[in-house]
């Protein structure tokens, strides 16, 4: 049985209210004794909110967000909604595994995106929660069991993400998955972050960006990777060093960034840096580290920049690009940390 946690984390369930069909949703919120509280939803295993003080100790919201369930099921962009079963794109909505052909759900045109749509994608379905108790964190863990055949993937998938806030200001997203026939899968989060405050009506262009990449995979003009990968170095698509996101985003293939990022790992390493976001006018500040092998950055909605930890987008149908395939005796297993601060 897990400790009670000391006094500066806590954590509470209550309930968020009930769906058309129903069904109940709940509400964990996080807390600790620097001010920070995260509150994830149990529909679509969504991080509804995350709330963090500024140089002056004013607390905001950081994530775009709805105001209701109501509003959620209505329809929203994935605000902070864990994407499965297969995060990002698959090409003309198919792969093969071990000679059989697999059809997907097309949502994206001819193409699949996101795990499929309302009647299928991880972030329309209502998870199992479960409250954690540690010494130097709280969380809640949520589950799901994703049937054979749901959007055309095989396999019953068991997932549990785990969302848990440390004493020092960190939110950790842990993601376990299992089958019982081979399949493919990639899992994030899909978080729109706007550090000033995502009620302040400021867009992120202003929000300075570095990303641990120097290569970026090639797309066409659907946002499929060609399996070309490029060089960032003397393009739009360099964040090597900090600079506004503003910047150079209408320089790019879109007009906004909508891209895969190929994070830099030495031999073996499983987490690293992935990015540091800096809010100059609040001077918070956001620090991704993951064990995954790739970050899609995004900027489309101008109030809130994505970067989703993730494997590459269409690797089922790409054999050089790091594998999503997951047997029956292998456990899919990854790891994203936020850590949020403050600039001196």
């Amino acid at each position: 049985m897990a400790e009670e946690p000391p006094s500066r984390l806590k954590i509470e369930r209550t309930s968020y209210g009930k769906m058309v069909d129903g069904q109940q949703v709940d509400l964990y919120t996080m807390t600790n004794s620097h001010g920070m509280e995260v509150s994830v939803m149990t529909l679509g295993a969504t991080l509804t909110t995350v709330k963090t003080p500024d140089r002056a100790g004013r607390i905001d919201t950081i994530t775009l967000h709805k105001q209701s369930l109501d509003e959620y099921e209505k329809g929203h962009p994935l605000f902070g909604s864990v994407v499965g079963r297969y995060a990002n794109r698959i090409a003309d909505a198919k792969f093969t595994i071990d000679g059989v052909d697999c059809s997907l759900a097309k949502n994206a045109g001819k193409h699949h995106i996101h795990g499929g749509g309302r009647n299928e994608g991880f972030a329309w379905q209502v998870w199992k929660g479960q409250a954690i108790c540690e010494t130097d964190a709280v969380g809640v863990r949520l589950t799901l069991r994703s049937p054979h055949g749901q959007a055309g993937f095989p396999g019953t998938l068991d997932v549990t993400v785990t969302y848990e806030l440390t004493a020092d200001n960190r939110l950790i997203m842990h993601y376990i998955a299992t089958t019982d026939r081979p399949t493919h899968v990639n899992l994030t989060n899909h978080a729109y972050w706007n550090l000033a405050g995502a009620d302040s009506g400021k867009d992120v262009a202003a929000h300075r960006l570095t990303i641990n990449a120097d290569r970026y995979l090639l797309a066409d003009e659907s946002k499929m990777p060609t399996g070309e990968i490029g060089d960032v170095q003397g393009t739009a698509m360099d964040f090597t060093g900090f600079h506004p996101i503003g910047e150079h985003a209408a320089e790019t293939d879109y007009g906004y960034y909508d891209h895969c990022y190929v994070l830099k790992k030495t031999p073996n390493e499983k987490m690293s840096l992935c990015a540091r976001v800096t809010e100059p006018t609040s001077g918070r500040t956001m620090t991704v580290y993951t064990t995954q092998p790739g970050v899609q950055l995004y900027n489309g909605n101008p109030l809130g920049l994505c970067l989703e930890t993730q494997h590459f987008p269409n690797s089922p149908n790409e054999p050089s690009f790091p594998s999503t395939l997951l047997r029956p005796d292998e456990k899919f297993e990854e790891t994203t940390i936020h850590h949020f601060g403050i600039l001196k």
